[in-house]
């Protein structure tokens, strides 16, 4: 019996050592498991840096379009489960009867599409063999088939030529000595220089709108049959600089009365000695009226105090530090970019699409509620953020405080939490004013103009070079902005600016130029100006 307890204990204890080696074996594996979650993770992060890195040394990084796919678009049960089924519905009506969702046209097929009706047509008959021989008095005409083919022709330079005839008086004393008259010479937009204000505005237009560089246009008006230096090019371009200053400083002073400005940066190559230095483009944006461009040479807080200098109201930017001393002052409120956040979730796809999923979603639910109001009132827009938008953002921050515990450092869906987090404040100033936009994209798309430039003209040759193309951008983004025709907007502001009273200069900005083309003396201006005339 005392053999078989004995026995009995052994048994007992192997069985304990067999239950404790079982738990530390599943232990083991379950840190096995996590580590290998690790692994993967870090090894998806390790693919996509490649990837990256592969398209930068072939030169393929282009631009990204963050939009989610079809199957990651928030679905009406998943916004039920958040905001319940009455707010679902209402979000859903907002794209209803009185405020219809904008849908994209029909992709039209491939048929010939009208010929435009105000483009100059040469008539061209072909008449049949048979009616050459036999003449035209055999024939009756009943009839005729029209076809029209569209054609190119060279452009062509064109040389005004100012006659000034001299006259003296018949009935003058036979010796008194002679008086002569002879007529005024028309102004020009820089005195006694060889360009008109059409030629003028054709080098700014395709130097700084189509972005050609200067030796492309030297290439392009030898074309044309006139050898024009680059050199003389900018020397036109540094002289007209002084005579738009006045106007461009008007769009500034009436911009910085706007409740809010929308703000963004890019930098830029300068030419030096030895190696080319950087610089930055700035763009303000009075949305609806303005676009300003400025240069400076460096990315500073002094730099944004003097871009800013005079403005009170809220600024829509990016997190960028050299902000932040305006917002300490208080006359500045910080406003953020939704579209900023976005673009860190969508970064975060690629090693963690189940979180950065539902961060877009709950995002691009947002977009959503501003697409269906972008052109209703100011209150209206209030009202709709507050009872629709405002549940969303708060069960996003709610979402991202309880995610940011468990994100790895040092990851993409680490850096889009603290961006998130870090701007919460700014993110949510949207919804206190109906003004205010939802992200900044407008500076985006502006500052594209630049980026597209610097790959074609690689840098600027010096400071004052980066203020005149600033200076000239500004006019075209403006016209841009407001649906003016750049070319004959430049030629005509350039006809009447000399003459023009200072303090009416705002009158010429693009964003109100449609209303002062149509006055009466404006329009008795230009029919005036004999310049002008040759161009028509």
């Amino acid at each position: 019996m005392t053999d078989l307890a004995g026995l009995i204990e052994r048994l007992d204890e192997l069985q304990r050592g067999q239950d404790v080696i079982r738990g530390a074996l599943q232990q083991a594996e379950s840190e096995r498991e996590r580590a290998r979650e690790e692994r993967d993770r870090f090894k998806a992060l390790y693919l996509e840096m490649l990837e990256r890195n592969r398209k930068l040394e072939r030169g393929l990084m282009g631009q990204q379009r963050e939009r989610a796919t079809s199957e990651s678009q928030l679905t009406l049960d998943v916004l039920s489960a958040m905001l319940g089924e009455r707010a679902a519905a209402d979000i859903d009506a907002l794209q209803g009867p009185d405020e219809p969702e904008e849908k994209k046209p029909r992709k039209k097929g491939h048929g010939r599409r009208p010929l435009p009706e105000d483009l100059p047509r040469v008539d061209i008959e072909i008449i049949p063999d048979e009616v050459q021989r036999a003449g035209l008095d055999a024939f009756e005409r009943i009839g005729e088939e029209v076809t029209e083919v569209l054609e190119r022709r060279p452009g062509s330079m064109v040389i005004a030529r100012i006659i000034k005839p001299k006259f003296v008086r018949k009935d003058r004393e036979p010796n008194a000595p002679t008086e002569v008259h002879v007529g005024q010479t028309p102004s020009l937009p820089i005195p006694r220089s060889v360009a008109g204000p059409g030629l003028l505005a054709d080098t700014l237009v395709r130097r700084w709108q189509d972005h050609m560089p200067l030796h492309r246009l030297e290439q392009m008006y030898a074309r044309e049959g006139v050898e024009m230096a680059r050199s003389t090019i900018c020397g036109w371009h540094e002289q007209l600089r002084p005579l738009v200053e006045p106007l461009i400083a008007a769009m500034r002073a009436e911009a910085f009365t706007a409740p809010y400005l929308c703000t963004d940066a890019t930098g830029v190559l300068v030419q030096a000695k030895e190696q080319c230095r950087r610089g930055h483009f700035w763009v303000l944006i009075d949305p609806g009226r303005h676009v300003l461009f400025e240069y400076t040479r460096n990315h500073t807080n002094d730099a944004v105090d003097s871009l800013l200098a005079g403005y009170e109201g809220y600024l829509v930017a990016d997190a960028h530090v050299v902000y932040d001393h305006l917002y300490e002052r208080g006359d500045i409120v910080e406003v953020n970019c939704w579209a900023h956040s976005r673009r860190y979730f969508f970064k975060a796809m690629a090693s963690d699409p189940e979180r950065a999923g539902q961060a877009l979603r709950m995002q691009g639910l947002l977009f959503k509620i501003e697409r269906s109001i972008k052109d209703a009132p100011r209150k209206k827009r209030e009202a709709i953020r507050q009872k629709h938008s405002a549940p969303v953002v708060e069960r996003f921050f709610s979402w991202c405080d309880a995610e940011w515990e468990r994100a790895l450092e040092d990851t993409p869906m680490y850096a889009a939490l603290r961006y998130a987090r870090n701007q919460r404040v700014g993110l949510q100033r949207f919804l206190t004013d109906g003004r205010l936009p939802l992200e900044n994209n407008i500076s985006e798309r502006e500052l594209r103009r630049q980026a597209v430039g610097r790959k074609n003209w690689l840098f600027v040759g010096s400071d004052d070079a980066a203020h005149v193309n600033a200076a000239f951008t500004t006019l075209l983004a403006s016209c841009r902005m407001v649906g003016v025709e750049p070319w004959e907007y430049l030629r005509d502001l350039f006809c009447l600016l000399p003459a023009w009273p200072s303090h009416r200069v705002l009158e010429l900005a693009p964003a109100y130029w449609a209303g002062t083309r149509e006055r009466e003396d404006v329009v008795a201006m230009l029919a005036a100006d004999p310049y002008r005339a040759a161009t028509l």
